[in-house]
């Protein structure tokens, strides 16, 4: 599942091809849209929110088309006349041209139109954006406390408490804060303490790598293969004590950890 910095790059991308731009063709390839036609009107901007795009509309009062990967989708950008790929076209589900550049969605399992006005229906259940203006160091650790029973991981990767973190950092953050992700919230040293730590480093984290692509870093090292303290790190030796990374998978979900550095329950 895409992190938020993923998004945040596809929202900068979409932005700079139709912000501002004319629509000169539209083309929404699910079945409660396969009649909109959004030619005419104008992309006023394209906005992240969390994990969600928001392409906004001119007309009609304003017009938002909402989107999100989940587990592989993804919209790509292609000067005009150039060739698609990303994907063979039936996997292809929204089509956004202007005279200059095509952004094309492909394996978009949500994509729906709505009023401007109406974007709190889909959006406003998340908690601070760990990129966006609404960011709330404290209100999401307090949205972590309020439930001390529960996962550390599985906290973290909950939207309504702070909208960003996937597996990627969820799994580097627990390692940065030495418990494993099954740890409870509540059981964590001084609880209100680390979790608006971990809020900030969850911040600090993604914004670092917006710049960087899809090759993310959260060690700072610049080796190859040391990039990531132990996402993806399964079975080779843990950067920091040597001991093998960890790894289990539910739920299509895999989880790392190194049994020697991150103290309690596993599976």
């Amino acid at each position: 599942m895409p992190e938020g910095d993923s998004v945040w790059r596809a929202a900068a991308r979409l932005h700079a091809a139709l912000a501002g731009r004319e629509i000169t063709r539209s083309d929404l390839r699910v079945p409660r849209l396969a009649t909109v036609d959004l030619t005419g009107r104008t992309t006023l901007n394209v906005t992240p929110r969390g994990k969600h795009l928001l392409t906004r509309i001119d007309g009609d009062g304003g017009l938002t088309l909402h989107s999100h990967l989940r587990m592989d989708g993804a919209w790509h950008v292609f000067p005009a006349g150039r060739k698609w790929h990303g994907g063979p076209d039936y996997e292809i589900r929204a089509v956004l041209g202007t005279a200059t550049d095509t952004a094309v969605g492909y394996r978009l399992p949500v994509l729906e139109l709505l009023r401007t006005a109406d974007e709190d229906k889909v959006v406003g259940h998340l908690g601070p954006d760990l990129l966006g203006p609404d960011w709330d160091a404290a209100k999401a650790a307090a949205n972590l406390l309020a439930a001390p029973e529960r996962p550390l991981g599985e906290a973290l990767l909950d939207q309504r408490n702070l909208a960003g973190i996937g597996n990627v950092y969820m799994c580097e953050l627990c390692f940065l804060a030495q418990v494993t992700p099954w740890t409870p919230v509540g059981a964590l040293r001084d609880p209100e303490v680390t979790a608006v730590r971990l809020a900030g480093a969850a911040k600090r984290l993604l914004a670092a790598n917006l710049g960087t692509g899809e090759t993310r870093n959260t060690t700072g090292s610049r080796r190859r293969g040391q990039s990531l303290f132990v996402y993806g790190r399964a079975p080779r030796a843990c950067l920091r004590c040597g001991t093998p990374v960890r790894r289990v998978v539910k739920d299509d979900r895999p989880t790392y950890w190194c049994p020697r550095c991150q103290s309690g329950p596993t599976p």
